[in-house]
This record gives C-alpha cells, structure tokens and sequence, in this order.
C-alpha cells in the first residue's frame, strides 16, 4: 500500500492496482500550491462528507479521470448534480469493490454541502483488501463507535484528524488508536486554518507515551505499507 498525503485531510492509497483519493481538498489550499490536481489519477474518489474543505475538488478530478465517486447517498447526489459522472451511494453499512470492501461507518461530526444544503450523514471508511487494510475516520469527535472498527479489518494504518476544535485533538486521537487497536497513526486535519494549529513535537510525543507512532509526512510525500 501506497499512501500519499495532499494536505489538510486529503491523501491518496494505492492499493490492489487501484488508486483511492479521499476528500480532495486541494487548488484551494495554499500550502499545496506545489500540487497540480490536473496530474492527480484516481479510480474511486471517497468523500467522508459535504463541508468544502473536504470536497472542493471532487468535480474538477472526477470529471477529468471518471473516478467512480463514493460515499453518503446526499453527499454524492449532489456532487452528481454538479456534474461529477459516476457515483456510488452508501449509508452506514459494507460494499464489495473491485479492490476490496469498503465499510461506512458512522462519524460524529456534521454535514452540508458547499451551498448549505443537507449533506446526510458524516462518516469515516474502513477499507479491507488482500494487501492491507486502512481506517480514514474522517471529520469526527472520539466516540465509542471507534471500538466497533476492529470488527471490520485487523489495521495496518489509519488515518485520524489531530487538529482539535472541529475534530478530535492528539490527546483524543490516542484513545482512538487504542480502540481501534493501530499502532501506526497518519495524523491530518491539522495546521490548515488557525483554529487546528497544534504543537507538533507535543503530539508525537503523546503517541510515544503510548507506544504508538504518530505519523506526520509533508504535503507530497507518499509512506509504503
């Protein structure tokens, strides 16, 4: 597995000859100035909900690649309203993909659409395949449905919001990363905007204290699992 981070919340995983692009959130953002989305490929898009700093560049990508977009019924109806090709609607529950199985499972957090209407429920995904498996939490608070995750997939990473205010902080995501039993952590959602400004050797070091590896890589940067 193939993980490469965006900026903010976005990343891509190159997983079982399939690239997964999650909440590209990118030409807006200025610290990815150096990321062109027009090089960008992906086969599945996966939106974890409808804010703008998780969905901005969904149509302009899925246009251009014919990524089949996926995610809450709401969410990707509207993105299909907006010109996106090829959706795939969920709720909370499993599909199987081409690449694997794919769980959308239930985030605490909330959901509109870039014109303020309603953009069903906020979740995260847990995706099962023969080469590895992964958590994306999305946008959420620490809740106890973290514990049901392990259910779904024994994880070789995952990845959790460490900004605070709107999400879980590093303190928070510790305690997600013992329920849902991962060591290795790939924090995001954090130093975009000045209310998720964090200390970044205080955080890694909360992770150390539990025996967990917090991992931060720069925008660009891809890690192999």
């Amino acid at each position: 597995m193939k993980f490469t981070f965006y900026g903010h919340a976005s990343f891509a995983v190159d997983i079982a000859g399939k690239t997964l692009l999650f909440d590209p959130f990118i030409s807006p953002n200025p610290a990815a100035s150096a990321i062109d989305i027009q090089q960008l490929s992906a086969d599945y898009i996966f939106v974890s909900h409808g804010h703008t700093d998780h969905v901005a560049d969904v149509v302009a990508i899925a246009q251009r690649t014919g990524a089949i977009v996926v995610g809450g019924v709401e969410a990707v109806n509207w993105l299909k309203d907006q010109g996106v090709p090829h959706i795939h609607e969920m709720n909370f529950g499993s599909c199987t993909f081409d690449f694997g199985r794919v769980s959308f499972v239930p985030a605490a957090h909330s959901s509109s659409m870039p014109d303020g209407s309603y953009g069903g429920n906020p979740g995260g995904f847990v995706i099962a395949t023969d080469e590895g498996n992964f958590y994306y939490a999305g946008d959420t608070s620490l809740t106890s449905e973290m514990q049901l995750v392990p259910h779904y997939a024994a994880l070789d990473f995952a990845v959790l919001p460490i900004g605070g205010n709107y999400t879980m902080d590093a303190r928070d995501a510790v305690l997600a990363a013992q329920m849902i039993q991962c060591d290795k952590i790939i924090g995001v959602h954090y130093n975009t905007f000045p209310p998720i400004s964090i200390d970044i050797e205080a955080a890694k070091s909360l992770f150390v204290m539990a025996n967990k590896e917090l991992l931060l890589p720069q925008i660009g940067d891809s890690l192999i699992f």
